[in-house]
């Protein structure tokens, strides 16, 4: 063929309506979470989640005829999917029976400061100032969090808690850190799915407690099970990695402070639950730090979105090889 068929949309368009999906979708699982949670352990939530998720992206290989992705992408995969859609779930759905869905989001949405300190130890990236003046007000705002629980104002928050959801944190930056690298070998629907499948296989030692659970647990918990399996996770991954693959991370994780917001509103409006105003007030700490780490000043002469400082993850390989061959 020698014509080029020309997009419906433009690719940019295209991005932003995927990332801002990315954002509701994402938001909506922390609610679901909360109310599946109920009646599902987190390893059991996490495989019934992962094998909904997995059987949805399975299909979508098949209609799209997308196999298995290049070697060069499977360490990436393989990575993402043991930390990052099996650490990071369990870890979110044991953090959320103790804490509330909004606490948990602020939490969890400390991710972007992680990934630029994975990112200068891991690719050599430089620790800019603004950075490490951020680190330590997200540092105060987690203590603030956990300093809550004594507070006697209401809240229903935990040090534990806390801490699964910080580790859920950790779980997410390194998670976006592995991916990047790996979409630059395969299309964001086989990365998505091959580190899905990965998470639920390495989710499997749950299933005795998943099969034991199911019968009892009421319909609105395993609608709510399924349906993270199918929008936040293989939809909604799916869109995200679709993004990463054209833009920096850094810019990418930054668009994820709209989560907090879009979660206290959701789990008020659905769930009746609204942060402490001592935890709120740490949660905005944290997203806070995260701010002042990736505030860059304005000036005449503007530096590239790879170069230093300018993002946590500067992979110069936006879209994969396999699209740049083809234009």
């Amino acid at each position: 063929m020698t014509s080029r068929s020309r997009p419906l949309f433009p690719v940019g368009l295209v991005t932003v309506g995927a990332v801002s999906f990315t954002v509701f979708a994402w938001a909506s699982a922390f609610v679901s979470i909360r109310s599946a949670g109920a009646a599902y352990s987190p390893g059991a939530l996490a495989l019934g989640r992962l094998l909904a998720a997995s059987l949805t992206l399975s299909v979508l290989l098949l209609v799209r005829r997308q196999g298995l992705p290049p070697r060069a992408a499977w360490r990436g995969i393989l990575l993402s999917g043991v930390v990052w859609f099996c650490g990071y779930t369990v870890a979110l759905n044991w953090g959320e029976r103790l804490v509330d869905a909004g606490t948990a989001s602020l939490l969890v949405n400390t991710g972007p400061i992680l990934m630029a300190l994975l990112a200068a130890r891991f690719l050599g990236e430089a620790l800019p100032p603004r950075l490490l003046a951020g680190m330590a007000v997200s540092f105060a705002g987690a203590v603030v969090v956990g300093l809550s629980m004594s507070s006697g104002d209401g809240g229903s928050t935990s040090v534990l808690g806390v801490g699964l959801c910080l580790l859920a944190a950790v779980a997410y930056a390194t998670g976006v850190i592995a991916q990047k690298p790996a979409l630059s070998h395969g299309t964001p629907l086989q990365i998505t799915a091959f580190s899905c499948l990965t998470g639920t296989v390495a989710c499997l030692p749950f299933s005795g407690r998943l099969f034991t659970e199911l019968p009892g647990a009421p319909l609105s918990a395993t609608l709510n099970m399924v349906y993270l399996g199918v929008v936040p996770t293989a939809l909604a991954f799916t869109a995200w990695t679709y993004a990463l693959a054209r833009m920096p991370a850094g810019k990418l994780g930054a668009t994820t402070y709209a989560v907090p917001a879009v979660v206290v509103l959701l789990s008020w409006a659905l769930l009746g639950e609204v942060p402490a105003w001592l935890t709120l007030l740490g949660g905005l700490l944290c997203l806070a730090g995260v701010a002042v780490s990736r505030y860059v000043p304005r000036s005449r002469h503007r530096a590239p979105d790879h170069a230093p400082g300018a993002g946590p993850v500067p992979v110069p390989a936006h879209v994969p090889t396999h699209e740049r061959q083809s234009s």
